[in-house]
């Protein structure tokens, strides 16, 4: 009972920072996080450069929030970007690009988790700063696999099936809804999905913020923080195709989280460590 009290209160907080009738369904969620978060903390690793409003909403939720450091040689605009420069093998081992800051490595560890350094260090240059951005969906493994970091492509080539795509920033390109369902704008990579028996979103490019560069990739906007909720820097009612986004997840029994109002901008995809 007294977890459920705590909920209610702290809901009086959090409401102030929602809009419309989007308020209910944002309450509903954070009463059943915060129920359930407060007994088991999950962690979310985010880019370093996430807004104070953004970071404060996810640890309301009562989820841990781990920085991601930039990795200087890359481009201003991704260079804190965790889809550039980590990769989830699974629940028990992660792999970073191999220079990493060590303090960031030891948070990892410390959470019980394996860490595998990549085999080649990240350039500023494509496609050499894609080594580590690939999609891992179900089975599969969706990368351009003549590019992926060696170490990564002997681990997952044991037990998942290689797909090859020619688009470098798989993981950029690609908002993964469900174990079987993903939205993307890039056509080989929404064919390569539904040759697999993946349902797909195709959107057309564009209307994203990523500051320094003309627009970003939907899979940059958000990630999956729950089984079925999906997490967006930025609201879909502010973005041109976010009808059509709103359609799809209830279509896959997925709930939308708006961590702020406003357009949506590509900030890497978000990560969630059970």
């Amino acid at each position: 009972m007294c977890l459920i009290i705590m909920s209610i209160q702290n809901i009086k907080i959090f409401t102030s920072i929602q809009h419309g009738h989007k308020l209910y369904t944002n309450v509903i969620l954070y009463l059943k996080f915060n129920i359930i978060k407060v007994i088991f903390m999950k962690k979310i690793i985010i880019d370093h450069r996430t807004s104070y409003e953004e970071k404060n909403n996810l640890s309301r939720l009562k989820y841990k929030i781990l920085e991601c450091p930039p990795c200087l040689t890359l481009y201003q605009a991704v260079c804190g970007h965790p889809d550039m420069l980590l990769h989830i093998i699974d629940n028990q081992r992660i792999i970073v690009h191999k220079d990493m800051p060590e303090s960031f490595i030891e948070n990892l560890k410390n959470l019980g988790l394996t860490v595998i350094l990549s085999n080649s260090s990240l350039s500023s240059s494509y496609p050499f700063d894609i080594i580590l951005n690939a999609v891992s969906i179900s089975n599969l493994f969706i990368h351009y696999t003549d590019y992926t970091d060696k170490n990564l492509l002997d681990i997952v080539s044991k037990s998942k099936k290689l797909i090859k795509v020619k688009q470098g920033y798989t993981k950029c390109s690609t908002a993964i809804v469900s174990e079987k369902a993903a939205i993307t704008s890039d056509v080989p990579i929404a064919k390569a999905l539904y040759d697999q028996n993946i349902d797909v979103l195709l959107l057309p490019p564009g209307d994203i913020e990523l500051p320094g560069l003309d627009y970003g990739f939907i899979g940059g906007t958000c990630g999956l923080i729950e089984e079925n909720v999906l997490a967006f820097y930025g609201d879909l009612s502010c973005y041109a195709y976010g009808k059509d986004v709103l359609s799809f997840l209830k279509k896959h029994n997925v709930e939308p989280f708006f961590l702020r109002k406003g357009k949506l901008i590509d900030r890497g995809s978000i990560f969630t460590l059970d």
